[in-house]
């Protein structure tokens, strides 16, 4: 394996053994995204830029914007690319996002959608692979507003392109400033300082940490980030990649940490969404939330101001905190669409920089990765975020989408869970991992 500070790409790590990828590093990647922009000079391409080929007819665009916010983003989106296209009638399908997620290999195996919203990394690179989705490398050749990192994160491992960048946004672990400033907290460090904290959050009546995994794949977010820290960045795409053991040590140590820090945590997290634990972090009855910058998608306009976040804190010295999860949303269209025309005159413009404008605008917790959107709306918060971003010197897609989506969703999502459970059981869970790890990886 290359070392996450070489100019290696993590593409290529990722996928079947017989595929060759461009070459380009994660920490190249995003800061190359955050800060071309302006070096390029890139012209933003609005809703009637977009027309030129003369489709018309009906679009069907499958979402996983299931969520109040993303949804009316993706609503916002869809009016814009209407006004400039009235020849093309767009038909918007939501599906509950984790059922959209669990369910897309029988989707894209059906009859899926003409285009459909999917994620950057390995799972874009999975489906490609299988030829269960459309060569869009000619699209490529026009978009404007994108870096040649943000082309190699849509890049499948034939070196075409499948995939459009929307945003992308940073986990952390986020705070409200009013409650900070009332208690006189101050952010952690280190392990020991975030423990203290905890410690000091439940004497003065809050429940130091929310928590929710009903949902499956918000407890990937503390195992990724706790083994990042422990284990470092390469072990950790390697062991996303299967060739290393869950079984081992080093695993094992993230659950004993991860042990050590539950009792700080929000009981009964299976009963629990995300939004209802982001809701007790906007109601003030808990101190901090691990989770994506999406947990702004639950404060109110005028509370915006007062969300902050901190890099989680150090473990190991000699391993640092300089690594996080930063995940890309984008577009995808179907191997087979019914209106091809259509489909791809939809893509251009959910890759353009105009597009990118009004979901930045319209949803708090994401960022647009086309460099050239107007990012004037963005707040201190947004602003901070993109800020830790480029600074990162290693960046992970996240767990269900830096593994393949069959383990992630079969394996890790119920092994987590039984964890949450019985967190006494974590040799048994392990050797379980490993075993099933083995049977779908080889």
């Amino acid at each position: 394996m290359i070392r996450p500070d070489t100019e290696a790409d993590y593409l290529a790590r990722m996928v079947p053994p017989s595929f060759s990828g461009p070459i380009l590093g994660r920490r190249t990647l995003f800061r190359a995204a955050l800060g071309a922009g302006a070096a390029l000079g890139l012209a933003a391409c609005g809703g009637s830029s977009s027309a030129g080929n003369g489709s018309t007819g009906k679009l069907t665009l499958g979402s996983n914007a299931s969520d109040p916010v993303p949804k009316k983003a993706l609503q916002d989106v869809v009016a814009q690319f209407r006004a400039g296209n009235p020849g093309i009638t767009v038909a918007v399908n939501t599906i509950d996002h984790n059922t959209f997620q669990n369910n897309i290999n029988n989707y894209l195996q059906g009859r899926p959608d003409d285009v459909f919203t999917w994620f950057a990394g390995y799972r874009m690179q999975f489906f490609a692979a299988k030829g269960l989705v459309h060569d869009i490398s000619d699209l490529w050749t026009g978009l404007q507003g994108y870096t040649p990192a943000f082309k190699a994160a849509s890049t499948g491992a034939d070196k075409k392109q499948y995939f459009v960048p929307e945003s992308y946004y940073p986990w952390a672990v986020f705070y409200r400033k009013s409650v900070w400033k009332k208690f006189g907290y101050t952010e952690p460090k280190t392990l020991d300082e975030f423990t203290a904290l905890c410690q000091q959050m439940q004497k003065d009546g809050l429940i130091p940490i929310a928590f929710a995994d009903k949902d499956g794949w918000p407890a990937m977010g503390t195992f990724d980030i706790l083994n990042l820290r422990i284990n470092g960045y390469q072990f950790h795409v390697d062991l996303m990649a299967g060739t290393e053991s869950w079984d081992s040590p080093q695993v094992a140590k993230v659950f004993d940490t991860w042990t050590s820090l539950l009792p700080y945590h929000q009981k009964d997290p299976l009963g629990r969404t995300w939004e209802e634990g982001a809701q007790s972090l906007q109601q003030k009855k808990t101190g901090m939330y691990l989770l994506g910058l999406f947990v702004a998608q639950q404060f109110a306009t005028n509370e915006q101001d007062d969300i902050d976040f901190f890099n989680f804190p150090e473990v190991d010295p000699a391993i640092g905190a300089d690594a996080l999860d930063a995940p890309i949303d984008g577009y995808m269209m179907a191997k087979r669409p019914k209106n091809e025309a259509a489909a791809k005159k939809m893509l251009t413009f959910l890759g353009s920089a105009a597009s990118g404008t009004v979901v930045g605008r319209s949803d708090s917790g994401t960022l647009a990765a086309n460099t050239g959107s107007d990012t004037s709306s963005y707040g201190a918060l947004k602003k901070k975020a993109a800020q830790i971003v480029g600074s990162a010197k290693s960046i992970a897609q996240f767990m269900d989408r830096d593994t393949r989506p069959d383990f992630a969703s079969t394996v890790m999502i119920p092994s987590l869970q039984s964890y949450l459970k019985s967190p006494k059981d974590v040799a048994g869970i392990l050797k379980s991992i490993e075993q099933q790890k083995k049977s779908i990886f080889t």
